[in-house]
């Protein structure tokens, strides 16, 4: 989508810094960090939100969850711990229409979250 702003990055026409790129996903770092370890993960195809994503039924959301997984071990943190967060809708904070993990770590988390 022409107006999107993570379309845009995964364009290459908004730069971001990088942290792990597959055939369908890209991670990069969040630019507003809540903990140590923010990294945003987005299928390069544009779903507006997860429930979006999960309706593809192909594969793609399971690729978000073991990318989150690489992203925790490639930024050391798969080992003390880490959080995977979608925000789906105004209400629970999601501020890009198109659906994104956050993968956040490097501190510990405390529940309930917000």
């Amino acid at each position: 989508m022409a107006d999107c702003l993570f379309c845009s990055i995964v364009a290459g026409d908004i730069p971001a810094v990088r942290v792990l790129t597959s055939a369908r996903t890209i991670a990069f770092r969040d630019i507003n960090p809540q903990a140590p370890v923010h990294v945003l993960i987005v299928p390069k195809d544009h779903f507006s939100d997860l429930a979006s994503l999960a309706s593809a039924d192909d594969g793609l959301l399971d690729e978000l969850a073991s990318q989150a997984h690489l992203v925790a071990s490639a930024e050391g943190v798969a080992e003390t711990g880490y959080r995977v967060v979608f925000n789906t809708g105004a209400d629970a904070g999601q501020t890009v229409a198109h659906a994104h993990a956050h993968v956040l770590g490097g501190r510990p988390m405390a529940w309930p979250p917000g």
